[in-house]
């Protein structure tokens, strides 16, 4: 053991078991390109599920965020070059005259991933 690395446990448990109201816990998400989440639990439901099939029980809100170059219209897209300087949410206007050019442009998706690693969003649910 060694390095401060923790022992792994079993992935074969309940998330109540593991998980309790009010903790707070970070966890990363990597797929080629890290995401750092901080995460709360709030509350938890107890249900039945189906077996191959997701059901999603909760969402992010969705964020309007305002072009970071105009300041004042609803953005419609993200540079994947500018958001790792902490910018680059363009709206219509803004993007004709955007230095990266259009093949850097993303959608803007409903996560903490939008924008980074090509991510953009799901296809089965669009409108988040």
């Amino acid at each position: 053991m060694g390095w401060g690395v923790l022992p792994t446990k079993s992935m074969n448990c309940k998330l109540k078991s593991v998980l309790k109201e009010g903790m707070l816990f970070e966890y990363e998400y990597d797929f080629g390109s890290t995401t750092a989440l901080a995460i709360k639990v709030f509350d938890y439901r107890e249900g039945s599920w189906k077996k191959d099939e997701i059901t999603i029980m909760s969402r992010n809100k969705p964020i309007e965020r305002l072009c970071d170059e105009c300041g004042e219209k609803v953005a419609t897209v993200v540079c994947a070059e500018c958001i790792y300087e902490g910018k680059g949410f363009l709206c219509d206007d803004c993007r004709d005259n955007h230095a990266c050019g259009e093949e850097m442009f993303m959608r803007i998706a409903n996560s903490p991933r939008c924008g980074v690693c090509a991510y953009e969003g799901s296809s089965k649910y669009p409108d988040y």
